[in-house]
């Protein structure tokens, strides 16, 4: 393409990120269908490689991208007006259907979901939406229904989950950014096995309706980016509440003034960080790879040298684990209920489903009491740090393929051990954010997280741009599939 000045506009190949994308659909330089057919063109290239994506609305996306170039050039500006995205399969989407993972035939959805919507509202074209285990169960993305999700880095190991396609769609330049789903680190994980920014906000955050709440409050919405300020923008468009929704955090804006957005432009001043290496009594073993510790470890004397001071200390987190599986399971059960074909579900699904009966009613009323009693135990912490500094996960990706054919216990065993860290913050129901750390010695990416307090999104966020300005973890990338 070339301007009217003669001087090269950049071709949509050339035009990367959803801030990119967005400023140059703004300026003109590119057009909302060309950003969309090379979106489109990707997956489809991608897809026997990586497999992504759970659906692609290729006819619908480039209709989509054909209004907003109209609207662009009438003068509209929106924040994505145009810029292609992709969402979770448990996000509905009019006119698709939301499987969440499953086998079976499901209707399509005659509405969006709010944060589609929100989506929409602020502009974005929805291409598709991404692969995740059978009812995001899994820090692993596969499954009967649709086979193996890879990762990008090396499609012998998988991209995590439950967010996995998400996460696999961005790292490969499918897509700039998306919107994933959180209730066990399910953003979080995958994010730091594909060397991405994830955001899991605060609960209500970015509204799970038509859900009230979702997995008993333990699942939120959140989004994967290559750079914290595409993860802020992605935010800032899919943030708000539904009229119906059970938790109404205060808006960012009132908690600090600003928007995300803002919040990664601004130099954080100097904190006190707690570096955590400890986890949660689970009663299953759990070890910490050197590797892992060591990625850690660097990026907590990076923190140092932009002048914050890191302290060894663990939050207290006392009996927290007791909470957290009467709300999983009981959610499963509630989930699993709406599948077309129950009998098709995994074996492991049907045990969680079983529990889940079991410790629903009195256990679950009673786990979801003990939440504030945890908050204030944790949230001492907060009282002498600013901000919590761990690994996101003990160990590297796994293969693909290291958990199938185990049984339920089995499976439990091995992902608490392979990813100990996450799960606490969605008891809590507070922010959390993983920043690529480094690699292992095989090339596989391992991520950290930055963890606060109740609405402390913008202090998360303008800290994880701090550390990316001298870190440029956006310049690393994948072999292109």
């Amino acid at each position: 393409m070339t301007g009217s000045s003669g001087s090269t506009v950049p071709s949509a190949r050339a035009v990367t990120g959803l801030v990119g994308m967005a400023t140059a659909l703004r300026e003109g330089d590119v057009s909302a269908r060309e950003l969309t057919e090379e979106a489109l063109r990707r997956i489809e290239a991608a897809q026997p490689r990586l497999n992504a994506f759970r659906s692609v609305r290729a006819e619908a996306a480039l209709a989509e991208a054909d209004a907003a170039d109209r609207r662009l050039a009438a003068g509209e500006r929106l924040p994505l007006l145009g810029v292609p995205v992709a969402v979770k399969d448990d996000m509905d989407v009019a006119g698709e259907y939301t499987a969440f993972g499953c086998p079976g035939t499901f209707a399509p959805k005659t509405a969006d979901s709010e944060a589609v919507r929100r989506l929409r509202a602020a502009g974005a074209v929805i291409v598709g939406k991404t692969q995740t285990p059978e009812l995001g169960q899994w820090p692993f993305t596969e499954g009967g229904a649709f086979g193996e999700t890879r990762n990008p880095w090396n499609p012998a190991y998988t991209p995590g989950g439950s967010s996995g396609g998400s996460a696999a769609a961005v790292a490969a330049g499918l897509v700039p950014a998306a919107l994933g789903s959180d209730g066990a680190g399910s953003v979080r994980i995958p994010a730091a096995w594909t060397h991405l920014v994830g955001v899991k906000p605060q609960r209500g955050r970015i509204s799970t309706w038509p859900e009230p709440e979702s997995f008993n409050g333990l699942t939120v919405n959140g989004v994967l980016a290559r750079t914290v300020a595409d993860a802020a923008l992605l935010l800032d468009a899919a943030a708000g509440p539904h009229p119906e929704d059970l938790h109404h955090p205060a808006r960012i804006a009132a908690a600090e003034a600003v928007r995300a957005v803002e919040a990664t432009g601004r130099t954080p001043r100097r904190l006190r960080i707690a570096l955590s290496f400890g986890v949660a009594f689970t009663a299953t073993p759990k070890s910490l790879h050197p590797e892992v510790r060591a990625a850690v470890e660097r990026l907590a004397g990076r923190l140092e040298s932009l002048g914050h001071e890191v302290v060894p200390e663990d939050p207290r987190y006392g009996p927290i684990g007791l909470t957290f599986v009467p709300r999983a399971t009981s959610g499963v059960r509630d989930w699993a209920a709406r599948v077309p074909d129950p009998a098709l579900l995994d074996p492991r699904t049907h045990e969680a489903v079983r529990t889940g009966r079991i410790l629903g009613g009195p256990v679950l009323r009673a786990a979801r009491r003990a939440e504030a009693v945890l908050g204030r135990r944790v949230g001492e912490i907060f009282g002498r740090f600013d901000v919590v500094l761990t690994p996101t996960t003990a160990t590297g990706p796994l293969r693909i393929g290291a958990l199938a054919g185990l049984g339920a216990m089995a499976t439990d065993r091995a992902m608490i051990a392979a990813c100990p860290y996450a799960w606490t913050w969605n008891v809590l129901g507070w922010p959390g954010v993983n920043i690529p750390a480094g690699f292992t010695g095989e090339g596989l990416p391992v991520g950290a997280q930055l963890l606060g307090p109740a609405d402390s999104e913008p202090l998360l966020l303008g800290l994880a741009a701090q550390v990316e300005a001298v870190e440029r973890w956006d310049r690393a990338w994948p072999t292109t599939p």
